[in-house]
């Protein structure tokens, strides 16, 4: 017997488990499909498995669904313990720290029991009476499913939008509730992007973005006046070029709405109006140009502009009103750093703040406008996340910021800016005995086959012995640019608790080292993704963090793909590989243009329709990869509702990985198991404890294959 933490893992029950025979896997029936570009034909033995209505595709997804209860039958109590510890950590009646934004205090709190967030307001002080602006558990009554994607205020303070998604396509219904009686007006407009509205000026004329239903992009920005027939609004913008994704919101200085065209990576573009003139014209801050990424900051009578115009990491720049169309008047006042990307921005009257990365960590550093003194805040970890918080008055020298790392809980800062003074006002609070000081993080680097230096941030208990025999789960994303930051997690101590060590492998095709790490990471040089991933697994092994038997890698959507590559690559090295919402059938998906986002995700893979991308993309989607070998224990999970990766992808990888992979005598079988959520989509299931269970499936899964019941 070892003993690992807290938990002993048995090898009895390890090599027992090992050559128990499964029950027998559902298998979905095999028709061809011929799939012809470049001169070249695919057959897709399992396209018909995109039939979302067929009762023979829903069939076979839910034997998928029972043949995981029967396999993962010995560890039913384990889901069911892992579920409510995981649940007991959480403080169920809780509060968020409020921040004032006009004359109110706004926050959101949780009551025991309750799956969703209550959002509350108070008016002039925290001690004056509590209003209940939106009672999700009170909304979702009713519904498997349910979002409430945001909310704005009136300048007046008496209207708030809203939008509600209760099937989980992303496509939300927006409605205007009056808070001072209660009203919810009749106007229900359908289609639209969560988030994506803004009032003007006037308390009775709003703007949203209207979404295709087919393909998911939001393509129209509409002008609504309250008490008007919604087919009656007005279309005051609409994105001619569909590889550009919208955005629109009011400008922290209420003189704006702004609409934002983004072509992922690639291009920005932004309209303004006047808030006060809600029948005006928007007008281009500058022209969208190939290459040219900018954001904008508004403050008095200038702007300031974040751009990677001859910066890569980006530079700021300021503009006076009028001129930005200039770039012959935009002064510099940051310069670009080869070693430091500037990620965002925040103004205040008197102070200038921005978040920074450099060495693959966030710092954030504060500029007095006056004196010119500048200082970075100090955090004193190996490895954290530290980041600017929702600030919305431009009066005041308090900074509001958020900090966690892989052993402190997520905690709220106030910081004066003029004092020096740091006041934490919240850290989320962790039920259940946890104590930091029993957890360990480190920051390792492994060298990439390329020579590139990749970093991995690691967390363990205290007395995990690096000696090979803990079991490991090695985390990545490693796409769009998105940086995987090493912050805390509750859940993730039911892992650390039973001798698990948890590895976040910061890979090329996030940004966590500058631009041109995400630059290195996509396109047609999108393996070195995989490849970084693979590398760091066999640092890890080699330095004795685990071995290959004890190896566990996790990933999802983008991330999803990552495991599909990577166990095509090295299957040989990992023990079991959690893949969610996979983004597996790269080549297919991404020839169809009806199916939602594929258009604007051409600049992060490319466009097969060109064959140099077909070609490269052929090379590493997983599913076209699917060879006959032996693969590793593999979770796969999705949800019917998916609008980001379809539940077909996933669903057709396992059916393929069925008949093709080799390890399936008796004695040598593996688990492949595919869950599918029949209410949910991308994001899983709603409400803060539901989603617990999909959680405890994974850590489940995983601990099973370690011989750890308990």
């Amino acid at each position: 017997m070892k003993k690992t933490g807290l938990f002993l893992i048995s090898t009895l029950t390890l090599h027992s488990m090992t050559h128990a025979q499964l029950p027998t896997a559902p298998k979905a029936a095999i028709k061809p499909k011929e799939l012809t570009i470049h001169g070249q034909t695919r057959i897709d033995n399992y396209y018909y498995l995109n039939q979302r209505e067929n009762p023979e595709v829903i069939s076979y997804l839910k034997a998928e669904n029972e043949y995981l209860e029967q396999v993962l039958a010995p560890v039913k109590s384990l889901r069911e313990k892992l579920f409510e510890e995981m649940k007991g950590r959480i403080k169920q009646q809780d509060e968020s720290v409020p921040y004032k934004e006009g004359t109110y205090y706004y926050y959101t709190k949780y009551v025991t029991g309750g799956e969703y967030p209550i959002y509350c307001r108070k008016k002039g002080s925290l001690t004056g009476s509590e209003e209940v602006m939106f009672d999700g558990n009170t909304l979702a009554k009713g519904h498997p499913y349910y979002n409430l994607g945001g909310y704005e205020i009136s300048d007046n303070e008496e209207l708030a939008i809203f939008a509600e998604d209760t099937v989980s396509r992303r496509l939300y219904t927006l409605r205007v509730k009056n808070l001072k009686t209660g009203q919810i007006y009749p106007e229900a407009i359908p289609n639209t992007e969560a988030g994506s509205f803004a009032w003007a000026a006037d308390n009775k004329t709003l703007f949203y973005i209207r979404k295709d239903p087919q393909t998911l992009l939001g393509y129209q920005v509409y002008r609504h006046v309250l008490g008007t027939d919604p087919k009656q609004d007005v279309l005051v913008y609409e994105e001619a070029d569909n590889q550009f994704y919208l955005g629109l919101y009011r400008m922290k200085s209420k003189k704006y709405v702004a609409i934002a065209s983004d072509h992922n990576g690639v291009a920005t573009e932004y309209r303004l109006l006047d808030a006060k003139t809600p029948t005006g014209q928007f007008t281009v801050f500058l022209p969208r140009e190939k290459g040219h990424e900018y954001d904008i900051v508004h403050f008095a009578n200038k702007f300031y502009v974040r751009t990677n115009w001859k910066a890569e990491n980006f530079r700021l720049m300021e503009v006076t009103e009028g001129k930005t169309t200039d770039r012959a008047a935009w002064k510099e006042i940051i310069p670009h750093r080869p070693d430091v990307m500037l990620a965002n921005m925040d103004v205040f009257v008197n102070h200038l703040v921005l978040g920074e990365r450099k060495a693959g960590l966030t710092n954030i550093r504060v500029i007095n406008q006056k004196t010119k003194a500048d200082e970075y805040l100090d955090f004193g970890e190996p490895a954290y996340v530290a980041g600017i918080g929702y600030n919305p008055d431009f009066n005041t020298n308090v900074l509001r910021f958020g900090y966690s790392s892989l052993t402190t809980p997520s905690s709220t800062f106030d910081y004066n800016m003029d004092t020096k003074q740091k006041t934490l006002l919240k850290q989320q609070e962790v039920l259940g005995g946890f104590d930091k000081n029993n957890y360990v993080s480190e920051r390792v680097y492994a060298t990439a086959r390329d020579g590139v230096k990749v970093p991995i941030s690691l967390v363990y208990r205290k007395g995990t012995r690096k000696d090979g025999s803990a079991p490991l789960l090695q985390y990545s994303y490693g796409s769009y640019g998105y940086s995987t930051d090493p912050g805390f997690s509750s859940t993730r101590l039911s892992l650390l608790d039973r001798g698990f060590i948890y590895a976040i492998a910061h890979i090329r095709g996030g940004q966590e080292m500058g631009r041109r790490w995400y630059e290195d990471g996509k396109m047609l040089k999108k393996k070195n993704t995989f490849n970084d991933f693979v590398d760091c697994s066999e640092f890890l092994v080699k330095n004795k963090y685990t071995s290959s038997d004890k190896l566990f890698a996790m990933g999802g959507s983008a991330g999803g793909l990552l495991m599909g590559a990577v166990i095509n690559q090295a299957p040989q090295l990992y023990r079991g590989v959690v893949a969610a919402v996979p983004f597996v059938d790269v080549v297919t998906t991404m020839l169809d243009e009806t199916i939602p986002l594929t258009t604007g995700e051409f600049e992060e893979w490319g466009n097969p329709k060109e064959k140099k991308y077909y070609d490269y993309m052929l090379s590493y989607s997983p599913y076209d990869n699917v060879e006959k070998k032996a693969y590793p224990n593999l979770l796969v999970t999705t949800g019917l509702h998916d609008s980001q990766v379809q539940y077909w992808e996933p669903a057709k990888w396992v059916a393929k990985l069925r008949t093709m992979k080799t390890n399936t005598n008796p004695g040598q079988e593996t688990q492949l198991l595919l869950h599918t959520n029949m209410e949910a989509g991308h994001g899983g299931a709603s409400g803060r404890f539901q989603a617990l269970k999909e959680v405890a499936l994974e850590y489940a899964f995983m601990l099973n294959l370690v011989g750890v019941q308990q």
